[in-house]
């Protein structure tokens, strides 16, 4: 069956479509031919895949290099727990492909970087962009730009989300006209660091799979130099008017960013303020030995109080990174501190902090979850 017919079952299964008159048969022909790409199979790729899918859109293409976890299910509607441990595109491409079998699904199992960014997403009509940081969201921005590709942008935080369309293809403005710069390093939480509630990447993502099929279909308007502004405990959606920037660098006047680049250097990921020497720390195996010996040492949990209720080290005193500057008092001084959180950042900061105001500090390398990992696997962890 070729590309541009419909076959018996595809009549019915996209029927629906069919009785719209913005959608049609020549519309299905023009989903069906669409190619979109799906940079993550994550919290925004999974819903926008699922009905992008069921909708006929293909060749679908998703490029993802990392395994389902646990803490991934709540909202990552790709996986099911037995995929636990499995590459996500693997997941993804079985999921999609018992939803609709008529649909090509091709997995890109990579990290997207500036070697392979233009050669991926040069096969394919539309990017969504369900990434969850910096470097790769200005890394899919500059390449859509550069191969002239609309890039259906979402984000998620907590009870928030945004949504937009960066198409270079009219007047409409790109990321880097709303977001010249990146934020310092450890401003910005990750879902991972900060939460995310499970159903707001599902109103995000289907959002970014209407968009999507709208380009393909070319009707209605879409968000291109609008943001929208999505926030779940209030359920109101606002929006506010963006604008080309003549002096943007990558699709302005006079473009100075004219190749892609070094994304990690540009967001300043793994830069310190100024070089810094290494802290002291120590391993979890050397921590459940002086656990289990006599307790000479103040544990200090520096993480937020919410992760504590998921999980925390026995005897602990929490005192978050935010405020431990104002609540050194409640430290003993004369006592050495064994600093952790999730996975060491916060700790090391931590320790720096502690060892500048005189304390005597260590950092637990790996955080708690190197603890769930390596001691204690019936830990739960996030």
């Amino acid at each position: 069956m070729s590309q541009s017919e419909l076959g018996k079952k595809e009549l019915e299964r996209y029927s629906r479509h069919l009785l719209i008159p913005e959608v049609g048969r020549g519309g299905q022909l023009s989903l069906k031919d669409g190619k979109v790409l799906l940079i993550g199979a994550g919290g925004l790729g999974s819903p926008a895949a699922v009905y992008l899918a069921s909708a006929g859109v293909g060749p679908l293409g998703i490029v993802d290099f990392d395994r389902v976890e646990a803490s991934n299910l709540h909202r990552q509607i790709l996986h099911f727990d037995g995929d636990v441990g499995k590459k996500k595109t693997e997941s993804a491409r079985e999921t999609l492909t018992q939803l609709n079998p008529h649909v090509q699904v091709i997995t890109h199992d990579t990290r997207l970087h500036k070697e392979n960014a233009l050669s991926i997403l040069g096969d394919y009509d539309v990017i969504i962009d369900g990434t969850d940081n910096f470097p790769t969201r200005y890394l899919v921005n500059d390449a859509c730009v550069l191969l002239g590709k609309p890039n259906v942008y979402g984000s998620i935080f907590r009870f928030d989300g945004q949504a937009s369309v960066f198409d270079p293809r009219g007047d409409g403005p790109c990321y880097r006209c709303l977001y010249p710069e990146p934020p310092p390093p450890g401003v910005v939480p990750s879902c991972a660091e900060g939460g995310v509630l499970g159903v707001l990447p599902g109103i995000i993502g289907v959002i970014q799979a209407t968009e999507a099929i709208k380009i393909i279909l070319g009707k209605g308007d879409t968000l291109t130099g609008r943001l929208l502004l999505y926030n779940a405990l209030e359920m109101s959606f606002h929006e506010l008017k963006l604008r080309k920037d003549p002096h943007c660098p990558l699709c302005g006047t006079n473009p100075t960013v004219t190749e892609l680049i070094d994304y990690e250097g540009f967001c300043r990921i793994g830069e310190s303020e100024e070089p810094a020497e290494a802290v002291a720390s120590l391993t979890v195996v050397e921590l459940k030995e002086k656990m289990e010996g006599e307790r000479s040492f103040v544990l200090l949990d520096v993480r937020e109080s919410h992760e504590t209720e998921i999980c925390q080290l026995t005897g602990s005193v929490l005192i978050p990174l935010g405020q431990l500057a104002n609540r050194m008092d409640e430290v003993p001084r004369a006592t050495p501190v064994i600093a952790y959180c999730k996975k060491g950042i916060r700790g090391e900061k931590a320790v720096r902090l502690l060892n500048e105001a005189g304390f005597t500090a260590t950092n637990l390398e790996g955080g708690i979850i190197a603890w769930a990992e390596q001691i204690d696997p019936e830990m739960a962890r996030y």
